[in-house]
């Protein structure tokens, strides 16, 4: 079996009147992620570690923020062709592990929508999703709030 393994990172600026949405789950918040698409700070993350895996440059030479087509587009939608794209390649996601930096709000009563959403996504099984949520305990622009990150690590397998 070949496997290969590649990591993904978004950050985005929180800043109100923008829904909070985390891979493709809205959180209630009085800030939201400001981007060209969504925000989706976590699925722009597993979309660079899954195309990162699969040598397949990143999300930005997909889908590009210049990009019309992809102003205001749910993230989900991006994933989901992420994957129709590896699968095109003979390839298929076998495990994601990922950490979304947020101050706040807390995030834990999310995880396992969260955790489901991103599985149907990526047509795998929710026990192959790891998501985790952490804090920079109050340091830099994420500890103030002023900011969302996330970090993938993504498993892929060829297809015979």
């Amino acid at each position: 079996m070949t496997v290969r393994t590649g990591i993904g990172y978004d950050v985005h600026p929180l800043v109100e009147g923008r829904p909070l949405v985390l891979g493709g789950v809205t959180i209630p918040f009085e800030k939201g992620p400001m981007g060209h698409s969504d925000g989706d700070a976590l699925v722009h993350s597993i979309i660079d570690a899954l195309f990162g895996a699969a040598a397949m440059g990143d999300i930005g030479s997909h889908f590009p923020s210049d990009d019309e087509r992809y102003r205001g587009i749910s993230s989900t939608v991006l994933l989901k062709e992420a994957v129709r794209l590896l699968k095109e390649a003979r390839w298929r996601v076998s495990n994601v592990d990922a950490t979304i930096l947020a101050e706040q709000p807390m995030l834990r009563p999310y995880v396992q929508a969260i955790r489901a959403s991103l599985a149907d996504c990526m047509e795998t099984d929710i026990g192959a999703v790891s998501v985790k949520a952490t804090t920079t305990d109050g340091l830099g622009f994420i500890g103030k709030g002023d900011g969302i990150a996330s970090m993938a690590v993504a498993v892929i397998e060829w297809v015979d």
